[in-house]
């Protein structure tokens, strides 16, 4: 469903907050804040609402967690009254979801589409924003809400010879929303990340040949989507609230069945059965198989060893099956969920090139060339992912307080005081930003979280007359500190993925989200909130160091016999994290 705007004459209003984004988290700020009385525009560069699901339309776009998680949890009406046909939601219904959720709660009416901000400026003085977009937009606000996704600023790399080749070059995150047919085409996809897991077999059931260039293989693991169950959605729905809880106190922030058992105490029988049930079942889950996987290689090489031989197994050429066999830590990447992809390889059609060395040399005339090789080609897909968590804000000239841009900031690194605020920065808000759990947990329930939050913030400071709110910086140093001791407990942080922003060139090695798990990061900005907003310092306020009266953050508490798990027993229970 597209909202293209018309055109319109410039904005200049002034707001109680400006919002950067309509996807998930852009839609629920919004509706969050009216409802709190606060007046508010939201900017979005699309034509129409759903963020990444507004723009990732390539084909097999899909859910990696389970459709009836993978929701708004804050109206139950919203959540009796949408079905979900697959166990795994394609794009499209994702899409249709997000335009029900702003024709549902009339969000379009304070949404501009079409509309890219290009500038947000802190006016210390004043203790506002100036927030300028590309439409010729300059408006105010007290509040600034970045709500920009942490895979939305999509990687294209600047190839040689690129404008030499004739033919269309795609990236998966900005697929053409009419569609493309590559029927009879010679096609190239470069990469083997989710996306081009995820859209390879389809794409190669239309090309004539389907070329993949591989830098790094991944580990991927199979969906068996189907169809829900009517029976089955409608016990999830007589009980909703049981499963949104049981999901709150999941380091991922969502429910599935795991063993706390080390794998290293089982025997090798015994590990290769579990392995076995866990792969039937398919989907992230599979790293629930053990406790330890995460966090002790020996065993995290015996799921590795299970996971290479289902590829060898499955694959029938035994070179292009090396070539598909990872070797490195299994899940220390996102782990993929798939639907047929090593049996792509089988078609004679189908040829992978490993181009780990040389990577793409050039692009010429007639296709690409990789290893000294020209590949002759009609069509190139890039599924070369994104500059993940902090290229979204890159793409705009944020400045703070004294004209420090937030470049310049985290040009070593992003710093943040639980993800959601950046000292000279103040009344900025980062929804799922670094330093947060994020892309670690489900995250429809992250963005509530942090939403739920911000609202009880911005209300709190109406309350108490408070004008700005801002971190201290030895809290902030204390935050980044902690997310890096605790990102050193798992495996996830040895080797060279987007979580450390290792596909961008000249980018910091930083392990970007909060690993120590979504409870405990919960219980900490509740904790956060309780002591009067600890470690925040509120200019003007006639009241300090009281907690906020409205409490939308009352609902994130983990229920009393629900198992949280601490930073400190992270290592100890060896709780896996998907």
């Amino acid at each position: 469903m597209s909202n293209t705007a018309p055109p319109r004459e410039p904005e200049t209003t002034t707001f109680d907050a400006v919002i950067v984004g309509a996807g998930f988290a852009g839609m629920y700020m919004l509706h969050t804040l009216r409802e709190l009385g606060f007046t508010a525009r939201v900017y979005e560069g699309g034509g129409g609402v759903g963020g990444t699901w507004y723009w990732n339309r390539y084909p097999g776009a899909r859910c990696d967690i389970e459709s009836l998680q993978y929701s708004y949890s804050f109206s139950d009406e919203l959540q009796q009254e949408w079905e979900w046909s697959e166990k795994y939601a394609p794009q499209p219904e994702i899409l249709s979801y997000a335009n029900h959720v702003a024709d549902r709660f009339d969000l379009r009416r304070d949404i501009r589409f079409d509309t890219r901000v290009t500038k947000a400026e802190y006016d210390e003085g004043a203790k506002r924003w100036t927030v300028e977009t590309d439409q010729g937009d300059r408006v105010t606000a007290q509040f600034c809400i970045m709500a920009l996704g942490c895979l939305s600023a999509a990687n294209k790399p600047a190839f040689p010879g690129m404008a030499d080749f004739p033919g269309p070059v795609y990236h998966t995150g900005e697929w053409p929303h009419e569609g493309v047919d590559f029927t009879g085409l010679r096609v190239g996809v470069i990469g083997t990340g989710s996306s081009a897991i995820q859209s390879i077999p389809l794409i190669s059931k239309q090309a004539k040949t389907l070329t993949v260039f591989q830098r790094t293989a991944a580990y991927t693991v199979p969906a068996w989507n189907e169809k829900l169950d009517t029976e089955y959605q409608r016990r999830i729905k007589a009980d909703y609230p049981a499963l949104r809880a049981k999901a709150r106190a999941r380091p991922t922030g969502f429910y599935f069945p795991f063993n706390t058992k080390p794998a290293l105490e089982d025997s090798p029988e015994g590990r290769e059965k579990q392995y076995e049930e866990f792969w039937s079942r398919g989907g992230l889950p599979f790293l629930g198989a053990y406790g330890d996987l995460l966090f002790e290689k020996d065993a995290n090489d015996t799921v590795a060893d299970f996971a290479r031989a289902k590829i060898r197994s499955i694959v029938k050429d035994p070179k292009v099956a090396d070539l598909l066999c990872p070797d490195n830590v299994f899940g220390c990447k996102r782990l993929c969920v798939d639907t047929g992809y090593y049996e792509t390889y089988n078609q004679p059609h189908v040829t992978l090139v490993d181009i780990a060395k040389t990577g793409i040399e050039r692009f010429t005339r007639t296709g690409v060339v990789a290893n000294g090789e020209e590949y002759e080609l009609d069509a190139v897909v890039c599924a070369t992912g994104f500059a993940a968590m902090t290229g979204s804000f890159d793409r705009i000239a944020i400045t703070g307080r004294d004209g420090l841009p937030l470049t310049k900031k985290w040009e070593a690194g992003p710093r943040t005081y639980l993800g959601l605020t950046s000292v000279g920065f103040p009344n900025l808000f980062m929804l799922t930003g670094p330093g947060s759990p994020s892309v670690l947990a489900s995250l429809v329930q992250a963005i509530e979280q942090h939403v739920d939050w911000v609202a009880d913030c911005i209300a709190h400071m109406r309350d108490v007359g408070a004008e700005s709110i801002e971190p201290t910086l030895a809290d902030e140093d204390a935050w980044v500190e902690h997310v890096n001791e605790v990102a050193q407990v798992s495996l996830r942080s040895t080797c060279s993925s987007w979580y450390v922003g290792a596909n961008i060139p000249g980018r910091p090695r930083v392990f970007m989200p909060y690993i120590g798990g979504f409870p405990v990061y919960v219980n900490k900005c509740n904790e956060v909130m309780d002591a009067g907003y600890e470690g925040f310092v509120l200019d003007g306020a006639a009241e300090t160091n009281t907690p906020p009266r409205i409490r939308l953050t009352e609902r994130w508490h983990v229920p009393l016999d629900m198992e949280v798990i601490s930073p400190a027993a992270l290592a100890a229970k060896r709780v896996p994290m998907v």
